[in-house]
């Protein structure tokens, strides 16, 4: 089954804290006991109650997700209604194993066994029964979504060859996000830590807010989102990694040479361009002393403004040690991996001063100089194949549950 369509929870190590504390602004409209089982929203023939409408909040609150708790957890449970009914008429129903097993995934999440885990939602307010809704509502539409949309989702053999290139037609685009932090013997356990923690980040806020505050590249500005990339202009290593997540999650920290970065998947796209795949990338690096020091990274944007084309860092560099500029072409898979990923987001011309060298002693100003394009399949085609299926079913069961609540009739109390 497709992982983007896995019951998934937030729960860094922040939010533990938060659960083991018990004490949760919660943000809810006030009940008195004797409402609590009173109908608020009715979906067709189906009720949802004041209870169900306070526990869900209670628990958006509680993993973290980005928005008012409230009104999220309202348009969950509406849909949970559409999706329970879509599963019932189609004969599904999911076990007591699996539900079992489900919240225990969840719980390893949060590095807590069921039985923790069950006791600090009860510390929040959160009763056993929600989470099991939650986990049911989750697998039983996973389940439904597989069998119902799954042989309309596959990929032919054409689509495939279009996908990685080799019909010279069309590609894959992918959009992400970012966190690369600086790392050294000062601060590698400071980063170390954000790094496990961001990590298990799957809102779209969340690791936007991580990227604006700890980002070392220029798309911190942006929450660290970048533009629409080819896969192609990816590192191979990193290919694979950012096709086998599904929307929302996060790669697990990658080392760099004086860095750690993470990526999150945005989303997923056949282009109509071509996308290439390149034999040879030529590119500068130009060291600058003083690291990411205020003087250093002036320094850097005084060289970059200095230097048009690859060109010129030689005059840059005359009367200096010759270490310290170098013009290089190598295949993308023998480049390294923290430079791949600065050159995958520039044009012929661009710069970075995003990464360092010598234990961030120097900054390394980074220019590509141009692309040297082949055609090869050297993506494995089961991981494009999975890619797409992935993209489609999201689309399709999406397109499908709004079909649904457009039908429905959907009243507030």
């Amino acid at each position: 089954m497709q992982e983007y369509l896995k019951t998934r929870l937030p729960l860094t190590a922040f939010m533990q804290a938060a659960l083991l504390a018990g004490s949760m602004a919660l943000g809810t409209p006030a009940a008195s006991a004797q409402g609590l089982f009173a109908p608020v929203i009715t979906v067709d023939d189906e009720v949802i109650t004041t209870f169900e409408l306070e526990q869900r909040s209670r628990f958006v609150r509680l993993i973290g997700t980005a928005g008012d708790a409230f009104d999220l957890a309202t348009q969950a449970l509406i849909e949970d209604r559409l999706k329970g009914r879509a599963i019932s008429e189609a004969g599904i129903s999911v076990s007591e194993e699996d539900i079992q097993l489900g919240m225990e995934e969840l719980a390893q999440r949060a590095n807590l066994s069921l039985d923790q885990f069950l006791q600090a939602l009860a510390q929040a307010g959160v009763e056993p029964q929600t989470l099991r809704d939650y986990t049911e509502a989750g697998l039983g539409w996973r389940e439904y979504v597989g069998s119902r949309f799954l042989s309309q989702a596959r990929p032919s053999e054409e689509e495939i060859d279009r996908a990685i290139g080799s019909a010279g037609s069309a590609g894959i685009q992918v959009s992400l996000s970012e966190l690369i932090m600086p790392i050294n013997q000062e601060n590698a356990a400071q980063v170390e830590d954000i790094a496990r923690q961001a990590a298990e980040l799957d809102s779209y806020d969340a690791f936007s807010a991580a990227a604006t505050q700890f980002s070392a590249t220029d798309s911190r500005t942006e929450g660290g989102r970048l533009p629409w990339l080819p896969l192609t202009q990816l590192p191979p290593a990193l290919q694979e990694v950012v096709l086998s997540l599904a929307p929302g999650e996060v790669t697990d920290p990658i080392p760099l040479q004086g860095a750690v970065a993470l990526f999150q998947m945005r989303g997923i796209r056949e282009s109509a361009t071509g996308a290439p795949r390149y034999a040879a990338i030529e590119y500068v690096t130009y060291l600058v002393p003083g690291g990411r020091t205020p003087e250093g990274l002036k320094a850097a944007a005084q060289t970059v403004a200095r230097a048009d084309t690859c060109a010129d860092f030689y005059s840059l560099a005359l009367g200096q040690d010759p270490a310290k500029l170098e013009q290089v072409s190598l295949p993308p898979a023998q480049i390294p991996q923290d430079i791949a990923i600065e050159l995958a987001k520039l044009d012929a011309g661009e710069t970075s001063t995003a990464l360092t060298r010598n234990n961030g002693q120097d900054v390394l100003v980074l220019m590509l100089c141009g692309r040297t394009a082949e055609l090869a399949e050297d993506a494995s085609r089961e991981t494009v194949a999975n890619a797409l299926t992935q993209q489609r079913l999201a689309a399709l069961a999406d397109s499908f549950l709004a079909q649904m609540r457009a039908e429905a009739v959907i009243e507030y109390k």
